[in-house]
C-alpha cells in the first residue's frame, strides 16, 4: 500500500448513540488504499461514528485459483463457483483478507473484529435465481443484525467477509456489494459507501468520461441497457438500487484513494455518485 497524509475530516459533534454507516471496499481497492485510510477509519471510531466494513477480494482469489490451477470464469460479474472453488474463496476471504484489515485497523490504534458470514449466522443465504449459471453464489435471505448490534456496543468494528451459511449448512459465494448492501439494510443506516478504484459512475459525454453526480434508478437501468455499466459495476448499482428500496437513504460511490474521502461523504461535500432514494 502506498502511503499518504491523513486528512479526514470528522463531524464536530457526533450524533448521540453513536451515527453508523456500512461501508463496502473491493478486493482491487484495498491493494491500493493508502496506510492513513486505516488512520482516517479509527478517527471516525473515536469520534463515536461506527463503521460496519464489508470487503471483496476478487483479484487475490482469482492469483490464489491460479497458483492451484483451477479457471476462474466469471457470469455477469459473479464468480462461478464450485465446493472446489469455494473452498479458496473462503480461504482468502475470511482468513487472509480479514485479518489483513483487522490488522491495519489494530495498528492504526482502532478496534476491529473480523468475522465470516457464516459466523453465528450472520449471513444466511439460499442459492440465486441463475445458481444454475453461476454456481454456490447466494443471495442474502437475513442478517443477525443484533450480532453486529453487539459487537458494534462492545466497541469494535465489524469486518465481514461475505461467506453466507444456507439453513441445510451449505456455504455460499457471496457478491461483497450484495452483502453490504443487505446488511446496511438490516441495520437500517441512513448511508452505504462503496469505496471502489474508480471516481464513481462515469458517462461518456463530448468523446470524454464524467462522473455522474447523481442518478436515479432509471438511469442506472438505461445505463445497463447501452453498456455503459458493465461488469463488476453491475451487481454495485444493483445493491445500491436494492439498499435505497429498503431502508437505506443513499448509497456513495467513491474513488478510495481520495483523500479524507469517507469524511468528505460523511460531512455532505459532492463527491463521487450519489444514488437516492428520490430525486
Amino acid at each position: 500500500m502506498t502511503t499518504a497524509r491523513s486528512n479526514e475530516q470528522i463531524p464536530a459533534k457526533p450524533p448521540s448513540g453513536g451515527q453508523r454507516f456500512v461501508m463496502k471496499c473491493g478486493g482491487s481497492t484495498l491493494a491500493e488504499l493508502p496506510e492513513s485510510f486505516f488512520g482516517d477509519l479509527v478517527k471516525l471510531q473515536q469520534a463515536g461514528i461506527q463503521p460496519i466494513i464489508v470487503h471483496g477480494g476478487g483479484p487475490a482469489i482469482s492469483d490464489n485459483l491460479g497458483k492451484l490451477g483451477i479457471e476462474s470464469k466469471f457470469v455477469g460479474g459473479l464468480r462461478y463457483t464450485t465446493e472446489e472453488v469455494l473452498d479458496v474463496v473462503e480461504m482468502v476471504l475470511a482468513g487472509s483478507i480479514n485479518k489483513a484489515i483487522v490488522r491495519g485497523i489494530a495498528q492504526a490504534g482502532g478496534n476491529a473484529l473480523g468475522l465470516s458470514g457464516t459466523d453465528g449466522g450472520l449471513l444466511q443465504a439460499k442459492p440465486v435465481a441463475n445458481h444454475k449459471e453461476v454456481g454456490l453464489v447466494g443471495e442474502v435471505t437475513a442478517v443477525n443484525a443484533d450480532l453486529i448490534g453487539g459487537i458494534l456496543e462492545l466497541g469494535y468494528m465489524p469486518i465481514i467477509a461475505p461467506v453466507g451459511i444456507g439453513a441445510t449448512g451449505q456455504r455460499y459465494n457471496i457478491n461483497a456489494d450484495t452483502a453490504a448492501g443487505a446488511v446496511a439494510s438490516a441495520l437500517g443506516v441512513a448511508q452505504m459507501i462503496v469505496v471502489t478504484d474508480v471516481p464513481g459512475i462515469l458517462k461518456t459525454a463530448g468523446g470524454d468520461k464524467v462522473v455522474l453526480p447523481s442518478v436515479t434508478v432509471q438511469q442506472i437501468e438505461d445505463m445497463i441497457l447501452t453498456g455503459e455499466i458493465y461488469g463488476g459495476m453491475i451487481p454495485k448499482v444493483r445493491a445500491a438500487v436494492a439498499c435505497i428500496s429498503g431502508k437505506v437513504n443513499e448509497v456513495v460511490i467513491v474513488d478510495g484513494s481520495e483523500p479524507g474521502v469517507l469524511g468528505k461523504v460523511l460531512a455532505g461535500e459532492a463527491i463521487g455518485t450519489k444514488i437516492v432514494r428520490m430525486m
